[in-house]
């Protein structure tokens, strides 16, 4: 479940916030299989979509992270889960995307596809109101 600004997430919903205000973030992975799994990196990377098939990545100069965008996990057993939280401060209005991925930790090679279920978050950074 992927929660932003305290609203669950949903691939066909665009979450408002306004520049300059942090967004806190909330990502949680529940463990729905018979076996403890991990260690593995959940990371987070924002980016923009052009809409041609491009995605540009550079947005350190739009996008700030508050804390790290990378959350090491060690194990989460069988029907638990696991909590992680962040937050984003969006320094210029637009329409962006948040990808999250997990991965096998201390290495940069992605999990299986199976599970890569998360769609990206697309969030809109409007102008602060007066």
């Amino acid at each position: 479940d992927i929660l932003v600004d305290g609203k669950v997430c949903d691939c066909d919903v665009v979450v408002t916030c306004q520049v300059g205000d942090p967004v806190p973030l909330q990502v949680r992975l529940t463990n729905w299989s018979k076996h403890s799994v991990g260690p593995f990196a959940l990371t987070m990377t924002p980016y923009q979509d052009y809409q041609n098939g491009v995605h540009n990545y550079e947005l350190q100069d739009a996008i700030t992270f508050v804390g790290s965008n990378t959350f090491h996990i060690d194990t989460v057993k069988p029907t638990k889960d696991s909590v992680y939280f962040g937050s984003l401060l969006f320094l210029y209005t637009g329409d962006f995307y948040l990808s999250i991925k997990f991965h096998e930790d201390n290495c940069s090679r992605e999990l299986p596809l199976s599970w890569l279920c998360l769609p990206s978050v697309h969030i809109r950074a409007t102008e602060p109101v007066a």
